[in-house]
């Protein structure tokens, strides 16, 4: 589910999904502006648990921090 293999497509993976959260997230904003964003634009997202696992996974990586309550790329 993380990551693509022959049962799970790329725009399907949590790998992909988190390609999309990031390239929606290029201004600071809360959690639910960004949630209303991707739902828009991205329709394989379906379910805000599938959106939150996304960004659990970018946090993860590094990618994304949060600071008082406002989601912002990882500055390195």
């Amino acid at each position: 589910m993380i990551l693509p293999d022959k049962n799970i497509t790329l725009s399907n993976s949590l790998i992909g999904l988190g390609s999309r959260i990031i390239i929606e997230l290029n201004t600071p904003q809360t959690v639910s502006s960004l949630w209303e964003k991707v739902r828009r634009k991205c329709s394989e997202i379906r379910t805000f648990e599938r959106f939150v696992l996304s960004l659990d996974l970018l946090y993860a990586m590094g990618l994304i921090e949060l600071e008082n309550g406002i989601i912002k790329r990882q500055m390195k």
